[in-house]
């Protein structure tokens, strides 16, 4: 009784809401949770404790969450003395004792708490779910832990995991479902809109793994067409007439979405690509081509970083108009500046030795050639609004793809068409752009 009149007129600084109490209550179990893992009666009991901790995490709210990575961090971090104390004694006797000794104790405990947590039923799907969680706006703290987890589903998702399955009509309605939800690029407005995007003159691929067989893991999108096409709209008309599969020439990708955010950056969107790329190569011999249509989602962002230039200042003072695509004189008067700086942006533009945008980064890393810009290609909100409208078609010709590859990764070379290199070289007069 005494206990409960101190706590009531206690100040109130030193009082803390039921709620937060039992947050921390929660952490503070499962951190209590993950030493019994860890010890040699985890061992023994590892997939009862991991099946209660996953749970029990699941069940915490944001702030318990956080809670429990602030102390996953502070109880499951190498120790510095013995990291330093196995870094002397490799740098002495260089030996492969001594070096799996560094190894060991360079290791976060954290990646075999992972691994054991990993046992559990559903385990690998929590797991993608806490690296979503650790993702957040704002977790950079807790980025060590993020990077234990994507070590960890790099080797948990790599290429001899995952299964390619075409997606049709035929598919689980639980499955077509999430295409819906998850689509990235260009959204699906309902099943009507979907049923044509999974017509014959379509393909749609996903890879799904085995610990989540109901759950796309990345999906794409592709067009069967008769030339390389430089417009979005027409493909994504879900009245639009279905095509003759057997006059396309042309397997154009639109679309690529990676559907789970805990497994942002671990790299299997180039492998869907290239096992497409041969899978279409075998079903449609005469499918001759395959290219994207991809947006350019930095492009709009870095002309506003830009403002100031004199060749971007009156060029955005026009693009600040919302109807200004639909102002033919407007379009004609900006359609060369546009498409130059466009082309520069993509080609000189880097940060590092990386391009700036990121479509780019992931299409040249994969062995693409930057092929083509197209002029208002896209002219949804989305797109006026990221990329002025532009796309970009990058091409895959599975004779270059390793060779592009290289220039790539080790000469920081951008694999360009002339047209391209053209436009990026001769940068339209200022004066011709009239100010109104």
């Amino acid at each position: 009784m005494l206990r409960r009149l101190f706590q009531v007129f206690a100040p109130a600084r030193d009082r803390q809401p039921v709620g937060i109490r039992a947050d921390r209550r929660s952490a503070d179990k499962l951190i209590a949770d993950c030493r019994e893992l860890m010890s040699e009666k985890g061992e023994v009991s590892g997939t009862r404790i991991a099946t209660r901790m996953l749970s029990g995490y699941q069940a915490l709210d944001l702030a318990g969450r956080d809670r429990f990575f602030d102390l996953l961090i502070r109880n499951f971090s190498p120790d510095p003395e013995e990291v330093g104390q196995a870094g002397d004694a490799y740098r002495k006797h260089p030996s492969p004792q001594t070096l799996a000794k560094l190894q060991r104790v360079v290791e976060p405990p954290r990646q075999e708490l992972f691994r054991r947590l990993n046992i559990a039923p559903g385990g690998t799907r929590v797991l993608v779910e806490m690296r979503a969680d650790l993702l957040r706006e704002g977790q950079s703290s807790r980025e060590p832990i993020a990077a234990d987890l994507e070590h960890l589903l790099t080797s948990w998702f790599n290429r001899g995991f995952l299964v390619l399955q075409r997606i049709d009509w035929r598919t689980p309605a639980s499955i077509l479902e999430k295409l819906i939800a998850y689509e990235a690029v260009h959204q699906i407005h309902g099943w009507n809109d979907l049923r044509r995007r999974l017509a014959v003159d379509r393909r749609c691929y996903a890879f799904f793994h085995p610990a989540l067989p109901d759950e796309p893991i990345i999906f794409v999108e592709a067009a069967l067409t008769r030339g390389m096409s430089d417009r979005v709209q027409p493909l994504l008309d879900p009245e639009a007439a279905v095509a003759d599969v057997n006059t396309a020439d042309c397997a154009l990708f639109y679309s690529i979405t990676n559907c789970q955010k805990g497994l942002r950056g671990v790299p299997f969107g180039s492998f869907l690509i290239k096992q497409v790329v041969e899978d279409l190569g075998r079903e449609l011999p005469g499918i001759r081509r395959f290219a994207t249509l991809s947006p350019i989602p930095g492009f709009r962002a870095w002309l506003d970083q830009n403002r100031s230039a004199p060749d971007i200042k009156g060029l955005l003072e026009k693009l600040d108009d919302p109807e200004w695509n639909r102002n033919e004189q407007i379009a004609a008067e900006l359609k060369p500046h546009l498409l130059h700086l466009c082309a520069r942006y993509l080609l000189r533009e880097k940060g590092g030795k990386d391009p700036l945008d990121s479509v780019a980064r992931f299409h040249l890393r994969n062995g693409a050639r930057l092929e083509r810009i197209n002029w208002l290609s896209d002219t949804t909100s989305k797109g006026l609004e990221r990329s002025a409208g532009l796309t970009v078609n990058y091409v895959y010709r599975l004779s270059d793809l390793e060779r592009n590859h290289e220039l790539y990764t080790r000469e920081s070379r951008i694999p360009a068409s002339p047209e391209v290199e053209g436009l990026a070289a001769k940068p339209p007069r200022v004066a011709d752009l009239k100010l109104a």
